[in-house]
This record gives C-alpha cells, sequence and structure tokens, in this order.
C-alpha cells in the first residue's frame, strides 16, 4: 500500500472537566467521514499525544476505528522514547484494524541519539512491527533532526514505506523524494509546503489545517494530480496564511479554536497548555475569514 493524498491530523477534544470527550471526537469524524480526506493520523502531536495515558489514547484508537467511514486510511501515532514501548503500541494498533503506524524520532536524550542509534531504534520497531512504519520527523518539537541520506537507508528496509516530514525544509523534502524509491510515501506536515512538494513527487500531506480547512487542502491535492497547476498554485496562495498563523504558531490550542470556528469541536487544551488569549482568537478568526474569502473567490473565477 502507498500512503498519499491529504490526512487530517486529528485533535482530542476534552471535556470541560479535562477528561477526553470521545463524543465530540465521533462527531467530528462522522462529519470528516463526508470530506474527500484520505485518512486520518489518530493521536499524533496535533492530538496532544504527550498528554495522554496509554489507556486514554486505546480508546481514542477504538472510537476512530469504529467512527471512520469505509475505505478512510487509519494512521496510529505510536511513537514514544522507549523502542519495547513503540512495539507494544504499534502492536496494540494493528490489533484493532489500523493501516500503519507513525512514529516520531525519539528526542529525550538528545546528546545520545545519534543517527546510529536513530537508525536502530527504528529498524528494531519495523521488525516487529505488524503494521508499516512511517517516519515522522518534527525537529520544531523534538530537536531532532534528519538528513535525507539517513532516510533512503531507512527506506531500504521493507517494512518503512514513508515519512512525514514537519520541518517545512523544501531542500530536505526535495532530496528525501530524490533519494528514496518511488514507492515510499513522501508526506509533509507543514501546509505551507504542499503545493511545492506535490510538484516534486510528494505523495501528500498529514496537515494540522485538515483539521479546519480539510477541502481546502484536498483540492491542492486533486488539482496537482489532474495536472492544473495553475489552480493548484492559487488555492494554495489561499493557506498559506492560515498555515503559518494558525497550525504553525498557535499549534493545537490554535487548530482548536479554528475548528470551532468552522463547526467542528475544538474546545480548550489540555495543560500545561493554556486556551488562546482574546487577541489571539481575533487574529484567528481574521485569518480564517480572509482564507475562506480567498477560496469563494477562486471558486467564482475571481481574479485576485
Amino acid at each position: 500500500m502507498r500512503f498519499e493524498g491529504i490526512f487530517a491530523a486529528l485533535t482530542t477534544p476534552f471535556a470541560p472537566d479535562g477528561s477526553v470527550a470521545l463524543d465530540k471526537f465521533r462527531e467530528n469524524l462522522a462529519r470528516y467521514n463526508r470530506t474527500h480526506l484520505r485518512g486520518y493520523v489518530v493521536v499524533g502531536s496535533t492530538g496532544e499525544s504527550v498528554l495522554l495515558s496509554f489507556d486514554e489514547i486505546d480508546r481514542i484508537w477504538n472510537t476512530a476505528r469504529e467512527s471512520a467511514a469505509p475505505g478512510k486510511l487509519l494512521i496510529a501515532g505510536a511513537g514514544v522514547d522507549s523502542t519495547s514501548e513503540t512495539i507494544a503500541r504499534s502492536r496494540s494498533a494493528a490489533e484493532l484494524g489500523y493501516d500503519a503506524v507513525l512514529i516520531k524520532t525519539p528526542h529525550y536524550f538528545k546528546a545520545l541519539l545519534t543517527p546510529v542509534a536513530l537508525e536502530r531504534h527504528y529498524m528494531t520497531v519495523a521488525d516487529a512491527s505488524p503494521l508499516p512504519v512511517l517516519i515522522y520527523s518534527i525537529p520544531q518539537y523534538t530537536g531532532i533532526s534528519i538528513t535525507a541520506d539517513w532516510v533512503a537507508r531507512l527506506a531500504e528496509h521493507p517494512n518503512i514505506v514513508g515519512i512525514k516530514e514537519s520541518s517545512g525544509n523544501l531542500q530536505l523534502i526535495s532530496e528525501i523524494i530524490h533519494l528514496c524509491p518511488p514507492k515510499f510515501s513522501t508526506l509533509v506536515g507543514s501546509a505551507g509546503t504542499l503545493f511545492l512538494s506535490l510538484l516534486l513527487g510528494g505523495a501528500g500531506g498529514v496537515l494540522a489545517l485538515a483539521c479546519f480547512l480539510p477541502e481546502a487542502a484536498v483540492e491542492i491535492y486533486e488539482a496537482v494530480r489532474a495536472g492544473d497547476t495553475a489552480r493548484a498554485s492559487r488555492l494554495q496562495f489561499t493557506i498559506l496564511y492560515a498555515s503559518r498563523k494558525i497550525a504553525g504558531e498557535l499549534g493545537p490550542t490554535g487548530v482548536k479554536y479554528a475548528m470551532d470556528c468552522v463547526g467542528y469541536y475544538g474546545g480548550d487544551p489540555r495543560p500545561p497548555l493554556c486556551p488562546l488569549t482574546e487577541a489571539q482568537r481575533k487574529t484567528v478568526e481574521a485569518v480564517l475569514a480572509e482564507s475562506i474569502a480567498r477560496q469563494k473567490l477562486d471558486d467564482l473565477g475571481v481574479a485576485r
């Protein structure tokens, strides 16, 4: 299976008492199921994975499996710093019927996590995981940077099938696409790089922006695949600011508020993350309104 298309990096909704609001999670998925998203990443960075217990993660994974429409691919965010625990979580996701696991780079012992140590981690996980493995590079959170030749070595493993590369570094993305085999799926994690990465041969994206503007991201992907690069380029400009100001700068908290603005359930983040300030909320509202207005103008064929 080649993982391609647009995947939403799902948020985890919380109730006012701080517990996971699985009913709201189901409602969001019911709406996403009506979009052209290829599938979902469940419990990744946007899902506040590091703030959840494994019992909560297991219940969220179960709910997504029960609620996702047939044909939607499910990718479990299963990576933690421990190799053995990552393997255990990968096996749990397999038992639930997931399609792949997303494994972020370990990062706590940074000084000791050499390329050799990281490679050993991924190779060991890939050997033991019943599911295909996607590498997850997000240096802005982990502080761990990767290189394209390192990815290419991992891509030789038959069970390492792709990468979610979230640095926003187009040079790195282009090198990964060039050095890895065609069957290897290079998915970007930054919506701001979506159009250009697709032109370079990327497979799609796993995007926080797809939580609140799912069809906007899908339309860029479909336009490139149809050869309409002029339209894809115009559409990319409609999401650039939202990608940077909401998903990039404000993270899960900004994404959740943007979801609230367009009719999904976002809600507050889990502490120690703080809700947005009033000024930040107004910024999200203004950026979102501008992005939606630009998309409507493009749909009407109005030049800007």
